[in-house]
């Protein structure tokens, strides 16, 4: 008898907290949907973190980490799903990755996720981020192929945003390729300094206000002919 009692009461304690576990998934999911309409960044995360820990889901986990990296909490972003290279990676978990490691400037563990993501869906876009950063790591040649492709499949319509000023700004991306790859030239003979000029004035010609290709020309065409060295001082008799 005590027995039955005590089975009895351990199948309701079991069922109590499945009802309560229950209950509190679907508190979670209407509070992240709400949270979602009102646009509520932390409560978004909030709610993620708590249905992830009631209920895991893959799928929770790299929404989650898209979300930390969205709000560029990069760290968080990569403690949520890890770093390394993964077979079964989603294409958003392989994006918060590559993202994420280029803003916390490790080119080159954000590289082979950009490939990853290049080899999943090609477009100039991921083009230019693999060329930028195979500048970064010192491939040249590599960069050239990413460049060249980008050049011939640009459209017109398609931007690129910089940061380097105070006011962020948008270029044609064709220009951001040529602008790269007169960089890649003059990596490849720095004593050429014409032919990367020559890249940046192409630049320069489709958007003649992109701001970062002027300050390299300027740049080049001050290493091109530098400032004459001033008279040593007289000496005094």
């Amino acid at each position: 008898m005590k027995k039955t009692i005590f089975l009895l009461l351990l199948s309701l304690s079991f069922t109590a907290q499945a009802q309560t576990k229950s209950e509190l998934q679907k508190h979670y999911e209407d509070f992240y949907n709400e949270m979602r309409l009102q646009g509520d960044v932390n409560g978004v995360i909030n709610a993620l973190t708590h249905l992830n820990v009631l209920s895991p889901s893959k799928e929770r986990k790299d929404t989650l980490a898209f979300v930390y990296a969205n709000n560029s909490q990069h760290l968080q972003a990569l403690n949520t799903i890890g770093v390394e290279k993964e077979p079964t990676d989603s294409d958003m978990a392989v994006q918060v990755k590559a993202i994420s490691l280029k803003a916390m400037n490790q080119p080159k563990r954000a590289l082979e996720h950009f490939e990853e993501l290049f080899k999943r869906n090609q477009n100039p876009y991921l083009a230019y981020e693999l060329a930028d950063l195979k500048i970064q790591t010192g491939d040249n040649t590599g960069a050239v192929t990413n460049i060249d492709y980008g050049i011939a499949n640009a459209k017109d319509d398609m931007k690129y945003a910089f940061y380097e000023r105070q006011q962020p700004y948008e270029v044609p991306l064709k220009a951001a390729f040529f602008h790269l790859k007169a960089l890649t030239e003059y990596n490849k003979d720095k004593e050429n300094i014409d032919a990367a000029i020559s890249l940046i004035d192409q630049a320069l010609a489709i958007d003649p206000n992109f701001n970062l290709a002027s300050l390299s020309k300027q740049a080049l065409e001050a290493r091109k002919n530098p400032p004459a060295a001033a008279p040593a001082p007289e000496k005094k008799e």
